[in-house]
């Protein structure tokens, strides 16, 4: 089956109820999402076929295979988890016929403005009724200067008229916040620019666009700068054709991983995820609370590092987060926070500052999925802090997810560790990051069900 568009959602209430047997067994967790998003997109850009395996098929994802498809790169799913793209070459995507809808993907989104903002061309981004709400200039700003034009609603809000620069001109940029999304979105502008594009980070963010830049055969240098990096990418490479193998995705198997700490005598053993140093802060945070938590079999796989991940239910302690390391566990937080519930103390995250930009305000939302529990929890300018009760939070408490994939997720996580049971108003938005979510935890012996 070749899945070129997304359904629509319908709203399902799910609930997590907390059983009586721990949590047991070996899983993998879906490819991780952002680099299944930039396979697409560099194997389209690249001349030649590449071959990806491992691809998460959940919404968002498809939602770039369409785009790269309506772009004119053939786009095909060959069996689950395997695709390939055969690209048209850095500089030759064609003006799509119709409007390019991305869905509830920020990340698919601002990336493909950067690539859009390149080329010659005319398109329209919509979404859905999140990613319609969230910001778009901290991209279309810096690309404007690149020679493209940006038409949007207020704030630069979607839908998002783009009419691509005719000669792009390279940029040199400061981040004013560590955004991985908007540092790719310019080096995909830089690709087609005569001369070097320049992006300095305040703070090291995920660097999968870096990799892959270099794997599909660009010129990139990059420069430690204090705590962020200067990044160079040297303008019009030849893009060739790379087959790709995509590791588990991290930022999900956080969420089996939190659950196992919780429940009582579980263990389980997450295979073949992702351990790119960049995108590892919750494994070091959850260590520094006292997790049981091993990590065996390091290997290298598609120029990512991967291993296996053990982890056994055990006590946990309260901890600080650092705000240098938000952006290396930035989509973490709701389940982190879930698990400082549990522990012992006061936790503090600092410099959450980003989350009030995802798929919804997810620090209000991750105050208010707790509180909503029985724990108690406060923010302070950016900072979120949570008290933590020694053991199973009260529960019982209904969520309401605002159409946010890991909100759910974390919620119903919760769930399975409180004195009752944590309903959730809508998990269908779980697709788009963790297809077979519900299923995977429940061969783990979760009880997660519909409401």
């Amino acid at each position: 089956m070749d899945h070129s568009t997304a359904p629509a959602a319908q709203a399902r209430p799910f609930r997590a109820t907390p059983g009586a047997t721990p949590l047991s067994g070996r899983i993998t967790v879906p490819g991780d999402k952002s680099i299944s998003h930039r396979a697409l997109m560099f194997g389209a850009l690249a001349q030649g076929r590449t071959r990806i395996t491992g691809l998460l098929e959940g919404e968002d994802v498809l939602r770039t295979a369409a785009a790269m498809r309506a772009l004119g790169a053939t786009v095909v799913q060959d069996g689950p988890g395997a695709w390939h793209v055969e690209g048209q070459g850095r500089g030759n995507l064609t003006e799509p016929a119709d409007v390019l809808d991305m869905g509830n993907s920020g990340t698919a989104a601002r990336l493909i403005c950067g690539i859009l903002a390149s080329h010659p061309i005319f398109a329209v981004l919509t979404g859905d009724a999140s990613l319609r709400s969230r910001p778009m200039r901290r991209v279309t700003d810096p690309l404007a200067a690149c020679g493209a034009r940006f038409t949007g609603r207020a704030g630069g809000r979607l839908p998002l008229a783009i009419e691509g620069a005719a000669e792009t001109q390279p940029l040199t940029y400061r981040l004013p916040v560590a955004s991985a999304q908007v540092k790719s979105a310019i080096l995909l502008a830089g690709l087609n620019a005569a001369g070097v594009t320049t992006v300095e980070e305040p703070e090291a963010t995920r660097d999968h666009t870096e990799n892959m830049l270099r794997h599909f055969g660009a010129e990139v240098a990059v420069e430690v700068a204090g705590t962020g990096r200067v990044i160079r990418l040297t303008g019009q490479p030849r893009l060739v054709a790379a087959d790709i193998l995509v590791p588990g995705d991290p930022s999900s198997a956080a969420f089996p991983l939190v659950a196992a700490l919780i429940v009582p005598g579980s263990e389980i053993t997450i295979s073949g995820v992702g351990l790119n140093p960049l995108r590892t802060g919750l494994f070091a945070t959850l260590r520094e609370m006292g997790a049981d938590l091993r990590i065996t079999g390091e290997r290298v796989e598609g120029g990512e590092t991967v291993g296996d991940i053990t982890v056994l239910h055990g006590p946990l302690q309260a901890v600080e987060v650092p705000r240098s390391r938000a952006p290396s566990m930035i989509d973490e937080f709701p389940v982190l926070a879930v698990a400082a519930a549990f522990a012992t103390g006061v936790s503090r995250f600092r410099g959450l500052s980003e989350l009030r930009v995802k798929e919804s305000d997810r620090l209000a939302a991750t105050a208010a999925l707790l509180t909503a529990n029985g724990v108690v929890v406060a923010i302070e300018g950016d900072d979120l802090i949570v008290h933590g009760m020694g053991g199973p939070p009260p529960g019982g408490g209904i969520v309401l997810t605002h159409m946010d994939h890991r909100l759910a997720m974390s919620a119903l996580v919760l769930g399975l560790g409180c004195r009752a049971a944590v309903t959730v108003d809508d998990a269908a938005f779980i697709e788009t990051s963790f297809p077979g979510f519900a299923d995977l935890m429940r061969g783990l012996g979760a009880d997660i069900a519909a409401a």
